[in-house]
């Protein structure tokens, strides 16, 4: 016999008492669960009758929106009426016009406008990305845009016998779309009754001088200190057709039985806990549709001419400089990608200007220029292969905020029957005949930007770059290993 068959017991064994405890335990947690700051930063208008409108001055100019470019570098007439030239020809010429568009790919480096030579070729970008230089007083090439898939230029080259003011050079290697003023000017000849009618197109757009730089209706003013001089007339015109923003939904039902709610609530409320969960995961889709949404998310959203490129891939502080200067008026914050974060912070330790961290909500966060960096992993990192490596690119958002400012602004209808937080309720559907209970849960919300240069994107940003401090190369990194 052992000696430890020979001890007597002496106490009660571990084993057996811990059925007589009551044990410490916690809520179910969910890891799933974010900080949801973009929730919080949000100001939030109480939406009544389900409907906001924003009301806008009218637009003499509109900006043009980027041209939708099809997988196989193909373009559509309709797409056509984007551009300020075409928008107000007949179909039937755009869907000829489109067809006499070339594809072309382009190698890196390569020049395709330059500076004061005639221009006669419009261009639309397929794929990749250009640079727009001019030649400054000082003599020197300075880049004054990029422009990426989708956006054009030219337009006014096929038109007009004038020397370009800008040379434009492939910054990647591109796909575009290229018409010819020859290309044009065949088309017509065939068309005798489109030629009047591009003429006054034409006439149209040289004319378009009544706007300001904004494209709205401009404010007839005088001012000076000249007497006896006509005070001009002048009225602010309204959009005729202002856009409207229906409260989108998030709805789920949940089931709890009765028997589990009685019998096993406490220490915690199994009905509670269901609800809590479950409102838990639709403020996180909440969250991913103001962003997301393709009818009234942030990216969505944002107007063309306040997109910008990201100069070298990896986002850097003269990147994030652009992008103040698009938004200035009282920037509120960055929304970006956790990595987004950390490979703006790489490359700041490496050109040694650490940006500084800002207290939000009571967590330190990193900032740039006093405007916080806020962190959300809804804007999605996506994987693409590009020059023979995979690389994660995801963009950055940066928002003026609140109706007084011409900002953006959260949508919600609050103080609906059973709301268990602002603008989300739950509502007791009733039993079935196996004693199971059905809450219907219920988020009603939206979002709008109520003017264009309220909201600007930083596009085409790599998260997967790191320098070698040694050798100042740049490395890609997929899964944690250099290739």
């Amino acid at each position: 016999m052992s000696r430890e068959e020979n001890l007597l017991q002496r106490s009660i064994t571990s084993s057996v008492a811990r059925h007589l405890t009551h044990t410490t335990k916690t809520s179910p947690k969910m890891m799933s669960t974010t900080p949801r700051w973009l929730l919080s930063l949000l100001p939030w208008v109480q939406v009544t009758g389900g409907t906001y409108r924003v009301n806008r001055t009218r637009f003499e100019l509109p900006s043009a929106p980027r041209i939708a470019v099809g997988p196989d570098a193909t373009l559509a007439a309709e797409s056509l009426q984007h551009v300020p030239l075409f928008a107000d020809l007949p179909t039937p010429f755009l869907v000829r016009l489109a067809d006499r568009f070339t594809r072309q790919p382009v190698p890196l480096g390569r020049s395709l406008i330059a500076e004061g030579s005639d221009g006669r070729t419009f261009f639309v970008i397929a794929q990749g990305q250009v640079e727009v230089l001019n030649q400054g007083v000082h003599g020197r090439n300075l880049r004054v845009a990029l422009l990426t898939e989708g956006e054009f230029f030219g337009e006014a080259d096929i038109v007009a016998d004038r020397p370009s003011p800008v040379t434009i050079r492939t910054l990647t290697p591109c796909v575009l779309l290229t018409l010819t003023r020859k290309d044009l000017a065949e088309i017509l000849q065939t068309d005798p009754p489109a030629q009047e009618a591009f003429r006054q197109a034409v006439s149209r757009y040289s004319e378009r001088h009544t706007a300001n730089h904004f494209g709205e209706r401009q404010v007839d003013l005088v001012s000076g200190f000249a007497e006896n001089v006509e005070i001009p007339e002048t009225y602010v015109d309204y959009a005729a057709t202002p856009k409207s923003y229906s409260l989108s939904a998030i709805q789920t039902i949940v089931r709890v039985h009765t028997r589990v709610s009685d019998l096993y609530n406490s220490p915690y409320s199994q009905l509670h806990e269901q609800l809590r969960l479950t409102m838990e995961g639709i403020q996180e889709r909440q969250e991913w549709e103001l962003i997301n949404s393709p009818h009234f998310g942030l990216l969505h959203s944002a107007h063309p001419a306040m997109r910008i490129s990201s100069r070298y891939g990896a986002p850097t502080p003269d990147d994030l400089d652009d992008l103040l200067a698009l938004v200035w008026k009282k920037p509120a914050f960055f929304l970006a990608h956790p990595k987004a974060i950390a490979a703006f912070g790489r490359e700041c330790t490496w050109r040694g200007v650490p940006p500084a961290t800002v207290d939000l909500f009571g967590v330190p966060v990193l900032s740039w220029r006093g405007v916080p960096l806020v962190p959300c992993d809804k804007l999605e990192v996506k994987s693409q292969y590009r020059n023979h490596r995979w690389l994660g690119t995801t963009q950055i958002l940066l928002a003026r905020v609140g109706e007084a400012d011409q900002g953006v602004v959260g949508l919600r209808q609050a103080g609906m029957p059973g709301e268990l937080h602002p603008g989300l309720s739950a509502r007791l559907m009733g039993l079935d005949n196996l004693g199971v209970a059905a809450f219907l849960l219920t988020a009603y919300f939206s979002s709008a930007v109520l003017t264009d240069d309220a909201l600007g994107v930083l596009e085409n940003v790599e998260v997967g770059y790191y320098r070698d401090p040694a050798r100042s190369e740049i490395f890609g990194f997929e899964d944690g290993l250099g290739i």
